[in-house]
């Protein structure tokens, strides 16, 4: 398998969220080619396999990226394209290494290119986590070649709506806007409140107002909302729910994308793996703690196993319209990754 053609191959297939079945035929295809038994699953995933043993390693990466079409295009070692960081990168790194390494006895290597993964179903890591019971695992998100990844915050969405009659503008009445308006500056100051003595951006519980409109059909009035929030591992999504809720008063809140903080432990084989790998890759690895969400959120606490968040890139390009990889990194990283592979395997 050549690395570099397998990943500038599947960024040329464009693959935002439910359009990924041409960018998972064509990495089923290019796994099998490999000497992988692979195939598209039930929910859509692309899934390559090596060897039968009883133990099984799980590399979950994902093959949908966020829409915006960035033309494929080299200079010198970078390659542009929408997925090269996120998350393409990362999930050929994982068909290139378990290809490298090869069946190992005792073992079933599985890599997975989940769909849905940029949008709030994540459907391809919902039913995988229900297929396989690894005794490691690795989810594909940036990290840099040399940087492991533990966590992720957790994230909930609202939608805020709130109708009521019309009055007349010169009455005492509050519009319905005013009262969206209030109800966004309690969630800041609530927010603002909780974080008061959080040092670490981990640790905060950070708002986002993402949309805000109105209308007016003569008769009724309606204010709506879109907010975000990031979660830290101290809160949980029925605790928050219950608590903005509370706050909204009359007005109706839809919750969206209900997913808990996640964080893993350090002090396992497959940490100790990855840290070995990148030393003898002449890195300085090192671990980070991500603010948004990934699907090591879903996945994690289902398998309760020691996993990981591993992948070449800059998180910073992650759906930016100058996405880009480094294909030295990305070399790199399939070294260290099949170095991991080779390790963890090597017993039973």
């Amino acid at each position: 398998m050549n690395q570099r053609e397998l990943l500038e191959g599947l960024l040329r297939i464009y693959s935002p969220s439910y359009q990924e079945q041409a960018a998972v035929e064509y990495l089923v295809a290019q796994m099998n080619d490999a000497g992988m038994r692979a195939f598209r699953d039930k929910a859509g995933n692309a899934v390559g396999v090596l060897g039968d043993g009883p133990r099984e390693l799980v590399m979950l990466g994902h093959i949908d990226t966020h829409p915006g079409i960035v033309p494929v295009e080299r200079d010198g070692e970078l390659l542009y394209g929408r997925g090269a960081v996120d998350a393409k990168g990362p999930l050929c790194t994982f068909a290139a290494a378990a290809a490298r390494v090869g069946a190992r006895d005792g073992w079933k290597l599985v890599v997975v290119g989940a769909v849905e993964e940029e949008c709030p179903t994540s459907k391809g890591a919902h039913f995988a986590k229900t297929q396989y019971d690894p005794a490691f695992a690795i989810v594909g998100e940036p990290s840099g070649w040399d940087r492991v990844t533990l966590g992720y915050k957790g994230s909930l969405w609202l939608e805020y709506t709130l109708t009521r009659e019309n009055s007349h503008s010169a009455g005492q009445a509050r519009s319905a806007n005013e009262d969206a308006v209030e109800f966004w500056l309690r969630v800041k100051r609530f927010t603002d409140e909780f974080n008061t003595t959080k040092t670490k951006i981990f640790d905060r519980l950070d708002p986002t107002l993402r949309g805000m409109g109105s209308d007016n059909d003569g008769l009724h009035e309606t204010a709506r909302l879109v907010i975000g929030l990031r979660l830290p591992l101290d809160v949980t999504v029925t605790e928050l729910e219950e608590t903005l809720v509370a706050m909204a008063g009359k007005a109706k809140l839809k919750f969206d994308t209900e997913t808990p903080a996640y964080r893993a432990d350090k002090n396992n084989p497959l940490v100790r793996a990855f840290l070995s790998a990148i030393r003898a890759g002449g890195g300085a690895p090192g671990f980070t703690l991500k603010t948004g969400t990934s699907d090591m959120n879903v996945v994690g606490p289902h398998w309760n196993c020691p996993i990981v968040t591993y992948g070449p890139g800059d998180s910073n390009l992650d759906h930016t319209p100058n996405e880009h990889i480094d294909l030295i990194e990305y070399d790199r990283a399939v070294d260290a990754l099949a170095r991991v592979l080779a390790e963890i395997t090597s017993g039973t």
